[in-house]
């Protein structure tokens, strides 16, 4: 996706390249992305593409082209190898003056209109906070970086927001180091520290043996947080979602749905499994399978919405009259005619201002109660009062519990 810029390094001694990678949009905010120990690699392109698509104009300089322009190494030990050696030959000092200069070129795009970052991963880590303390940028974000509780006397520096993403099991940052860090941060108001249990340094790298999906998730999640409050760019998530729900239950137009969300989005109905992994199969499965699959008096009916900076959840009541097969919901069981109404949460992920995913939770037990497949008696369901509760919360709760009449007179 990306182009070659050319970067003047502050000192006078050359220039240097930078991957350049623009959002869909044409502009958006700044942010400097920060290799780890391997070069500007296809990993580092394709995470700086990432950012791209969720509005960021992202440069990602060559870090080590004062010891050897264009490194570009993979994972196996030949090139672990080649790694620490320039990484034992790297001269942060000068490495701080390259992202400067990087930061520099970035604000001197046309396309980066806002404000500017920066992130970073493994050696990246470290030379984002010591961006943080030394260059003028608004956020500073480093994943399991080492070393930086030798630079700890420079925080009084720090003018912009910085996040750090330790791994619990990091050989490279081990326990006595995050305290060291964690002692002279965590009570900075501008500062925010956060350790993934468990999980070993690259736990965010995709492929890495270390590789923890879960944990990657909810701090790429705080990272873009961070990242929206501090410089943009702000969308209005509420709207977008809206939007995505007429195409797909009002006008019913499977290319419209499909236009609100990313290059290769992906849907999963937990209860059933139901939904598709990349644009071909969710195109596949909206058009086939979702869209004209609901019945004719389907509705939505909001509850509460909660709006983050990268996800809405949204509760609600999805009532309809099974009149025709629905394959998402209820696969193999033909129409009973029964009416139905479900709570159904739905989590709802965004890249940019384009959905990512969703995934939508009901009670497939109350689902199967109502249209008569399911018999309660004796099992803890409920069918339709699940709805009614939802709207009335003074009916009786605890019903399904044999035990509940015995607590009445305990303490």
């Amino acid at each position: 996706m990306g182009t070659q810029i050319q970067i003047n390094a502050k000192d006078g001694n050359g220039v240097f390249s930078g991957y350049l990678a623009l959002p869909a949009a044409g502009e958006g905010p700044g942010l400097v992305l920060l290799q780890e120990i391997f070069g500007v690699n296809d990993t580092i392109r394709q995470i700086a593409d990432y950012y791209a698509e969720e509005g960021y104009v992202v440069v990602v300089p060559d870090l080590f082209w004062r010891q050897e322009p264009g490194v570009e190494l993979g994972y196996d030990e030949a090139s672990w190898q080649k790694a620490f050696g320039f990484f034992q030959g790297f001269d942060q000092d000068k490495g701080v003056e390259d992202i400067d200069a990087a930061l520099s070129a970035l604000k001197g795009l046309k396309e980066c209109t806002g404000g500017t970052g920066v992130l970073g991963f493994c050696l990246g880590a470290r030379m984002a906070y010591l961006a943080a303390c030394r260059c003028d940028v608004d956020a500073a974000i480093g994943y399991y970086g080492m070393g930086m509780e030798n630079h700890l006397d420079e925080a009084d520096n720090i003018g912009g927001r910085l996040v750090l993403h330790f791994a619990e099991q990091d050989e490279y940052c081990p326990a006595a180091a995050r305290n060291d860090i964690y002692a002279a941060l965590e009570s900075r108001d501008n500062v925010e520290l956060y350790t993934y249990p468990g999980v070993d340094h690259a736990f965010a790298r995709p492929g890495s043996e270390h590789y923890h999906k879960p944990s990657a998730l909810i701090a790429h999640e705080r990272s873009v947080a961070v990242l929206r409050k501090a410089i943009g760019p702000h969308y209005n998530l509420s709207h977008l979602w809206d939007k995505h729900c007429e195409y797909e239950f009002d006008t019913r137009n499977v290319d419209d749905t499909m236009a609100t969300m990313v290059a290769e989005p992906y849907v999963n109905h937990i209860p059933t499994l139901t939904g598709g992994v990349g644009y071909k199969d969710l195109y596949r499965f909206y058009k086939h399978h979702f869209v004209d699959s609901n019945p004719a008096d389907t509705s939505l009916v909001p509850i509460s919405r909660t709006i983050g900076d990268t996800q809405i959840v949204d509760e609600l009541l999805f009532c309809f009259t099974h009149d025709r097969e629905i394959d998402w919901l209820v696969p193999g069981i033909e129409p009973t005619g029964k009416y139905v109404e479900i709570p159904l949460v739905a989590v709802v992920k965004f890249r940019g201002d384009k959905l990512y995913h969703e995934h939508i939770y009901w009670d497939q037990a109350s689902v199967l109660v109502q249209l008569g497949i399911l018999d309660p008696t004796g099992l803890p369901v409920a069918g339709r009062e699940t709805a009614a509760k939802l709207l009335d919360e003074t009916l009786p709760s605890n019903k399904l519990m044999p035990t509940w009449p015995s607590s009445a007179n305990k303490d």
